[in-house]
């Protein structure tokens, strides 16, 4: 739907530069920053989340970042439902609006919408965690195959969190995770403006292994024991944090941690570029190319800038 209010979304792997271009984006164009990141949301993650500096977070206004605490429960569907809200509030004073962040299925939770699974109950969640502490991932993969079997053929069978989660509907609603799944785009009443940031393997490679030499050097070890107590959380089962945690628990020496965290810190940047080229509605730019950026959304978006 055309309404002339647009969402600029800048999505890129971890560490291509999208915060330093994200803020010049919204300077330019008087736009608050949704952050598109499951874990910047937790106020106790901030270094190796690589969380807006409090210089920029004065700078521009930004929503989802260090709003929740680590026991908190989130999820890609409140996400969903929460920035939509938002979007129809800030809409009213702004016709551009910058969503940016790495967290593949938040993106899709506000360009194309998620399936609407009930929330589970907090019974049904405790009820299911003490089954896999108790009887194993093994063990729910086989109930997994006996309740729902479609779901169960395509799962991530090594990912406790969906099946447990695909289990727990199960078990709440008495029907198929897969009834609920019906993989159709939602439409949006506003335009999405999708920009892609690339840069060349080893250059991205480069800038990655640097990015966590500097979180080392501004206390990354320090911020990871404030939350070890909590490590058993899946928000901490987190590149930069569960390699640290391997070295507090004395498993593995901290030169190793180091180069464990910037060999998975690649890995996950080429998941996310392997998610991203699904993605034929993405305009893809190198970081460095701001001009052209600037010059593309203009031209989709018929701003005009003072």
């Amino acid at each position: 739907m055309n309404n002339g209010k647009t969402l600029i979304v800048l999505i890129g792997p971890t560490g291509v530069g999208k915060t330093d271009l994200s803020i010049r984006i919204a300077e330019k164009y008087n736009s608050p920053i949704i952050s598109a990141d499951s874990r910047q949301l937790y106020s106790e993650l901030k270094i190796g989340t690589a969380a807006p500096s409090e210089e920029y977070l004065k700078k521009i206004k930004h929503y989802f970042v260090g709003t929740l605490k680590l026991t908190d429960y989130y999820s890609a569907a409140q996400y969903e439902s929460d920035v939509m809200e938002l979007l129809d509030a800030l809409f009213k004073n702004h016709d551009t609006i910058l969503l940016t962040g790495g967290s593949m299925m938040y993106i899709d939770a506000i360009c194309k919408g998620i399936d609407d699974i009930p929330t589970v109950d907090s019974e049904t969640r405790r009820m299911m965690m003490e089954k896999y502490e108790n009887e194993g991932l093994e063990r729910l993969c086989s109930e997994l195959k006996l309740l729902d079997p479609e779901y169960y053929s395509i799962v991530d069978l090594k990912n406790p969190k969906r099946v447990i989660h695909a289990l727990e509907i199960c078990y709440m609603t008495g029907k198929t995770y897969t009834s609920f799944r019906t993989g159709n785009k939602k439409q949006r009443p506003f335009n999405i403006l999708k920009i892609g940031l690339s840069r060349d393997r080893d250059e991205l490679y480069e800038r990655i292994n640097r990015r966590v030499d500097i979180m080392i050097s501004e206390g990354l070890i320090d911020e990871v024991k404030s939350v070890y107590k909590y490590k058993e959380l899946n928000s901490l089962n987190t590149v930069g944090y569960k390699e640290i945690i391997q070295y507090l628990d004395g498993n593995w020496t901290l030169d190793y941690a180091i180069d464990k965290i910037k060999q998975n810190s690649r890995i996950y940047s080429r998941k996310q570029m392997t998610w991203f080229k699904r993605d034929n509605e993405i305009n893809w730019f190198n970081p460095d190319n701001e001009e052209d950026i600037m010059e593309f959304i203009e031209s989709k978006t018929k701003i005009v800038t003072k």
